[in-house]
Formats: C-alpha cells, structure tokens, sequence
C-alpha cells in the first residue's frame, strides 16, 4: 500500500470533525510516550538498547512509505528525545507520567471513536498504529 492509500483507509473510521481533533491531541501523546517507554527498557543489545531496537525498525517500516515519511518521522523522534530528556529532569519516576499520559491518551482515543461510530483503524491492522502519527501532520507535510 502507498501512504495515500493508509492515509485514505486510516481516514475512513476518522471522518468527524471532534474525532479528528481528539485524534490530533491524543496520538502524538501516545506515540510520545510509546517512545519514552521504549526507551525506559535497561535491557542492552550489543551497543543499543531494545527499545533503541524496536524504534529503528519502526523507522525502516516508515522508510518503505517513502523518504518523506522516514524524515517526518525522525524529526518527530527527534522531538519526543528531547523532550523525554527534559521532562526527565523534572518528572520522577518518568515512565510512571508516561504511563499516565498513555493511559489517559488511550481513553480520549476510544471516545472519540464513540462519537464516531466506528472502530478504531488498528482492530483491522496493528500498521494504523503507525500511520497515526504521519496522519494527525498529513495536512502539514504531505498536501
């Protein structure tokens, strides 16, 4: 499948315009901090951590869509490092408030597919899990 044709799919249980919004709030919390907690796992691989691990191989799956989405992608990482660093300085234990930002993300998800109507994308297929984040910035990088 072409980006376009996830972005058509993934946009098909997304038509609501209160669903959208929530959708635009709640999925960056939730890719945010399913990379905190990621990176929150001690285990080690050679010269990288698991969590470095399952990253780099989501980015590989963004790569197959197309430089374009590789490179919003990264710059999204690039964004939830550093912010998880600076939140890191402040908010003690830190996967604990990512837990929480994830739990709360995930409610606002689910009732904003009750205002719709429809199932959430990735009962169908686990990949809408990761054209979320590309679809809530589609109008930004990909017009």
């Amino acid at each position: 499948m072409t980006l376009q044709d996830w972005f058509a799919e993934y946009g098909e249980s997304h038509q609501n315009r209160k669903n959208q919004i929530i959708h635009k709030v709640c999925v960056p919390l939730i890719f945010f901090t399913v990379v905190g907690l990621l990176l929150q796992i001690p285990v080690q691989m050679g010269p990288i951590r698991l969590g470095e691990l399952f990253i780099a191989i989501a980015l590989g799956w963004y790569s197959t869509l197309g430089m374009k989405p590789a490179m919003v992608m990264l710059g999204q990482l690039v964004i939830c490092y550093i912010l998880l660093y600076l939140l890191g300085m402040f908010l003690h234990p830190l996967w604990l408030w990512l837990v929480l930002i994830f739990v709360l993300a995930w409610i606002g998800q689910f009732y904003g597919h009750k205002i719709e109507g429809k199932k959430p994308s990735f009962l169908k297929d686990l990949q809408f899990l990761l054209i979320g984040p590309l679809w809530v910035v589609k109008d930004v990088f990909f017009k």
